[in-house]
């Protein structure tokens, strides 16, 4: 077999859409590996490499055959009886066949046969010969290029003015090498050669790549291009460390940082950063305002005091130029961002003229939803339901009505206008410039988060109850007008609107601020409270709906923490929302009892005879329990129920399935010795009561019966 070398592969383009450059540059390189593995040409042990840079896309395999492999084969051709004549000449059908697959000169008597079970089949066997390096590369990147991930494809005329071709962005250099030797292959109009492009400023116009192996290094030095995104990426994040360090400072929060890294990895070719600054003045407005529009805008690196973690007149450009002297780029980068930050002083400035409650009417003019009204209406709505979630959970009932009355006041300033997504901080900056209470301010600034993190104290109860009022308001509006989530499919973000109001049961149980016996704040008595707000009120039915809903969320959310049949069985109950966690703790444990299988079987059992009860089964007859077994089942409930009763009213739901785990020998017996479906009526229903009441002990926790083996 011929040796394996490496394949080089590159398509050069114009300047490709960095958000999706990574990933175009995988799916590239996976797609070539995948297609001439799957043509029998990836030797073992090759290696796969990508390259992505903002003007091209390339792979490197380490080892790939010049041609595959031969392999035999075998096709069933058709019944004996068919394709021969009596004399065991070829009949004119299989003379046919045999010519649509190109074997006319095949001797038929050398043909196999083989039993297909019904009939005798002629059986062709030959050896089938190995692909060939370029039909396969070509078929593989035609295959590759049609399934790349291209966000938005455009069409481009080529050279001979007549062609028109389909892709991200217009190509213009194919490479294709094998080893040293070019690969005739063709795509978008390209024929493939060894000439690749470096750096578009930096480096001389042509680089001619002798071999696979060269193409990395040669374009590093003389090209001033670093291929791979990852290697570029951890040079850029390199050099933004040492410079921050350098400057005392830090790159501020992580995610964020690595977010613009990808981007600008996917800018520049061979990246290099220098500092920037701006006037001291400009730090005299909300910081977040400046970080977002050097971020977002000018995909600058901001830098923060290392002490403070507050923002300094200092950042970092990653520049495309690597320069002796770069004073032209800095000073070009620093005249370039002065005019965004003076835009946001004077936004922040203008807005702050005008108080945030003067702004309130002018929500009138924003449509929510053509269904739902106004963002004024929906603040109205938000107000009336933030009073009483405020009420549920000992707040102050004036101070959430006050902060649901400004939530959306900066919708209509200057600065939400430029910059969307600093809604809600703006408006609590604005709301303390108006001199409004700090928990108001607070209310406003965290109204956007995605979940509560903390217990909920007395400081942040107000916080707490606007949270609450806007999910639970956007849950039920937006599914009473039949926006149901599908798929992958939320764009109006009600899984993460259910996920929210779970989150902030959770952190107000923590606070103390959910009574124990169902009179505070419930889930239930939230959503119906929601529904009062609503021109046209949702219905009965939706209600159900969205309350099973947020269940289905919780339950996905614990599924990866504990086991699935524990949660299934919690959230069956539908419990209190913020006793979910406890409740499927302790189903875990009473899972692990040597007494849990038997139980929940029974339970099982149980609940399949009571489905064939008509109506509600009455209270036990004590008179009409003969049997010793019923009698010792009786017994054992009227023991057990107050036990575990005591337990669960404390919160010590696995203390209460401990104490009914005690049940198991009583219910064995009660199965083994009585007849359930006795001949006499009135038994039979008094031994259907006994086990009813059985039946809502031991499911007061959780639904035992989802833990019996299927």
């Amino acid at each position: 077999m011929p040796a394996a070398q490496p394949l080089l592969l590159e398509l050069f383009t114009e300047e490709l859409p960095p958000k999706a450059l990574n990933r175009l540059g995988q799916a590239f390189a996976e797609g070539i590996a995948a297609g001439l593995k799957n043509r029998g040409l990836l030797a073992d042990g090759s290696t796969t490499t990508a390259y992505a840079t903002p003007r091209r896309l390339a792979v490197r395999l380490s080892a790939v055959l010049p041609q595959g492999a031969d392999s035999e084969f075998s096709e069933k051709l058709m019944p004996v009886s068919v394709g021969l004549d009596a004399n065991g000449q070829p009949t004119p059908a299989l003379q046919k066949k045999l010519a649509a697959k190109g074997l006319e000169g095949v001797d038929v008597s050398g043909l196999a046969r083989e039993s297909d079970g019904k009939n005798e089949q002629l059986v062709y066997r030959g050896i089938a010969k190995g692909a060939a390096l370029a039909p396969a590369l070509q078929a593989a990147l035609e295959d590759t290029l049609g399934k790349l991930p291209i966000p938005k494809v455009m069409s481009y005329q080529l050279a001979d003015g007549v062609t028109t071709v389909r892709f991200v962005r217009p190509a213009h250099g194919l490479v294709a090498l094998h080893g040293d030797t070019v690969v005739d292959i063709s795509a978008l109009g390209l024929r493939a050669g060894r000439n690749t492009r470096g750096h578009r400023f930096q480096s001389q116009a042509t680089i001619e790549l002798p071999s696979a192996d060269a193409y990395e290094a040669l374009l590093h030095e003389p090209g001033r291009v670093i291929a791979s995104f990852d290697q570029r990426r951890a040079a850029i994040e390199r050099q933004l460390r040492d410079q921050a360090a350098r400057l005392q400072a830090s790159l501020g929060d992580e995610a964020d940082v690595a977010a613009l890294l990808d981007e600008v990895c996917a800018l520049v070719e061979y990246p290099t950063v220098y500092v920037g600054e701006f006037e001291s003045e400009f730090l005299a407005v909300p910081q977040e305002c400046l970080i977002l529009t050097m971020r977002l805008n000018q995909k600058y690196f901001p830098l923060f005091d290392a002490a403070t973690g507050k923002l300094t007149h200092r950042f970092l450009i990653v520049s495309n130029m690597a320069l002796a002297n770069p004073s032209n780029i800095v000073e070009g980068n620093q005249r370039v961002v002065r005019p965004r930050l003076a835009d946001a002083r004077f936004f922040f400035e203008t807005d702050k003229k005008v108080p945030l409650a003067g702004r309130v009417e002018q929500l009138g003019t924003i449509v929510y939803h053509n269904k739902l009204g106004t963002q004024l209406e929906r603040a109205q709505r938000v107000r009336a339901l933030a009073r009483w979630v405020a009420g549920a959970i000992s707040a102050d009932p004036e101070r959430a009505d006050r902060a649901a009355l400004l939530a959306k006041a900066d919708l209509v300033t200057g600065m939400v206008g430029e910059f969307p997504e600093l809604q809600g901080v703006m408006g609590a900056y604005y709301a303390e410039a108006d001199g409004e209470a700090p928990d108001v301010v607070e209310a406003i600034r965290q109204q956007y988060r995605i979940r509560l993190e903390q217990p909920v104290d007395a400081d942040g109860a107000t916080a707490a109850a606007l949270f609450v009022a806007e999910r639970a308001e956007t849950l039920l509006g937006i599914w009473s007008i039949g926006l149901v989530p599908t798929g992958d499919k939320d764009p109006y973000g009600l899984r993460r609107a259910a996920l929210g109001l779970i989150s902030a049961f959770e952190q107000l149980d923590a606070g103390g601020r959910l009574s124990a016996d169902g009179t505070g704040l419930t889930l239930d008595g939230l959503l119906a409270r929601a529904a009062e707000t609503f021109a046209t009120p949702p219905t009965t039915a939706q209600l159900d709906e969205v309350r099973a809903f947020v269940f289905e969320r919780y339950r996905n959310q614990l599924a990866g923490q504990f086991d699935r049949a524990a949660v299934d069985a919690v959230v069956a109950v539908m419990p209190p929302l913020a006793q979910v966690p406890a409740r499927v703790r302790a189903v875990v444990a009473f899972s692990a009892l040597p007494e849990a299988a038997a139980l929940a079987a029974a339970n099982k059992r149980i609940g399949n005879l009571l489905k064939k009860v008509e109506g509600e089964p009455g209270a036990v007859d004590e008179a009409l329990l003969k049997e010793p077994a019923e009698r010792a089942l009786a017994q054992a409930v009227r023991t057990l129920r107050p036990q575990a009763e005591g337990k669960f009213a404390q919160g010590d739901f696995a203390g209460a399935l401990t104490v009914l785990s005690q049940a198991r020998e009583p219910v064995d017996a009660f199965f083994a010795d009585v007849m359930v479906m006795a001949e006499a009526p009135a038994v039979r229903a008094n031994r259907l009561a006994l086990l009813a009441e059985l039946h809502r002990v031991m499911n007061h926790v959780a639904d035992l019966s989802r833990l019996a083996a299927a």
